[in-house]
């Protein structure tokens, strides 16, 4: 009798061992497990949330009501911002003013968006670094292990060049004060308690990811730059075994210079599903302003571009997330009013392509759109963002109103809604 008593209990162990881990996203038979069945989701990146928590609580509301009634329940995060107030192109206030200096109030509004997200069922894919300069990032920790030395921004900034910005800012690999900041950072926010309902980050199942950067690249330090994804995927598994790791990669970029390889990046036990982005514009596919000369060319070389990537995926079996893609309003237009038929139908052409795939490949998982803009608005149409402006899709250093989808975008909206519904019924389907 008192043996069967002890395995009555190991049983109820189990069981309540396995009810809390899926609680958890997990990664199961190369695809997104979640709550008992597979995971498949339409998502947003809405990367200025934890400071619309800081200081505009009310609108963050809103927002959160808005993305749920679409039926958009993944969030892309930033929870990092490097750089001293005034520093140019990037989010202010920033969490970090200077190395170990963390401003509590924004942290807060990080633990008000989670606990808002988690009343709406809302996942969170938390990055908490960046290769470009709108949130400090790579360039910043650089600059402060060499004494402040200036950042040689890229564009906008006068006689900025793009690839002087790139091999300053890929230092960061090499540089072991820089990375050890950054890890005392990762450590900061991983056993962070929230404020509000006192659950500690790494016990939160809001949280389905921590993702080590936005768009790193290697540059000239392709090695070290392998080995810190590898190293700091396992420093964060060590932090919480409980959530999941990702690069925050862009895939394999048109530009060789970019020292990224798709497959070797995710080859490493420590990162759980792969990540890519898909620029037609930014990259020079696309040309808004030839867009019937341009536009299904484009679209031929953005199918051949995913394809790539879901074979690698494929073959390493693990999930894959197309967790960045936009275009600009009809004719580059930067208005809020301007037409966005071409968006549109290119909106259209992601959410069929992979809606399509997720029903036959499991490790086909989800999808990102760039990004959400909401009630927000630019101070003027193609203006620079400066403290005080509305917070919209569009980051610090690029002109405001270029990929931003606003809460009056009623036939992108209503694409939004039709899909995100398509990939929730997918998930129950698919059980």
């Amino acid at each position: 009798m008192k043996r069967e008593i002890v395995y009555y209990l190991l049983f109820l162990c189990v069981l309540t061992t396995e009810a809390v881990g899926q609680k958890f996203v997990q990664v199961e038979h190369g695809g997104f497990v979640h709550q008992g069945k597979p995971y498949h989701f339409l998502g947003t990146n809405f990367w200025y949330g934890m400071n619309l928590g800081h200081e505009d609580k009310e609108r963050l509301v809103r927002e959160l009501d808005r993305l749920e009634d679409l039926g958009v329940k993944n969030l892309r995060i930033m929870a990092g911002s490097e750089g001293a107030e005034g520093t140019p192109w990037r989010m202010q206030p920033t969490v970090q003013e200077f190395p170990g200096n963390y401003n509590e109030d924004i942290l807060q509004g990080l633990d008000f968006l989670l606990a808002e997200m988690k009343k709406r069922n809302m996942l969170a894919v938390v990055c908490l670094n960046n290769f470009w300069p709108w949130s400090g990032g790579f360039s910043q920790y650089v600059s402060w292990a060499n004494d402040n030395e200036a950042i040689p921004y890229p564009p906008p900034a006068e006689g900025g060049d793009w690839g002087t910005y790139q091999a300053y800012a890929s230092q960061f690999y090499t540089n072991e004060t820089a990375k050890e900041w950054f890890r005392n950072f990762i450590r900061t926010i991983i056993e962070r308690e929230n404020s509000l309902t006192g659950v500690a980050y790494k016990e939160d199942t809001t949280i389905m990811a921590w993702q080590l950067t936005n768009e790193p690249q290697g540059g000239a330090y392709e090695e070290a730059y392998r080995n810190w994804l590898h190293n700091t995927a396992k420093f964060i598994k060590e932090l919480d075994g409980q959530h999941l790791v990702s690069i925050g990669s862009e895939g394999n970029t048109p530009s060789p210079q970019n020292g990224t390889n798709f497959r070797k990046d995710h080859d490493s036990p420590y990162i759980d599903y792969a990540t890519f982005h898909v620029w037609i514009q930014n990259w020079g596919w696309y040309d808004p302003e030839r867009a019937e000369e341009t536009f299904d060319d484009a679209i031929l070389k953005a199918s051949a571009y995913i394809q790539d990537h879901f074979q690698v995926a494929n073959e390493l079996n693990i999930p894959i997330v197309l967790e960045e893609f936009g275009i600009s309003r009809d004719a580059n237009s930067h208005h809020f009013d301007a037409s966005v038929s071409y968006r549109n139908r290119y909106f259209d052409f992601i959410f069929s392509t992979f809606f399509t795939y997720a029903k036959s490949i499991p490790q086909v998982s989800g999808v990102n759109f760039w990004a959400w803009g909401g009630e927000g608005r630019p101070r003027k149409a193609g203006a620079i963002w400066r403290p005080g402006d509305d917070f919209i899709g569009d980051p610090p250093h690029e002109f405001q109103g270029w990929y931003s989808i606003y809460d009056h975008d009623a036939t992108t909206l209503k694409l939004i809604s039709r899909y995100s519904s398509k990939f929730s019924k997918l998930s129950n389907e698919l059980k």
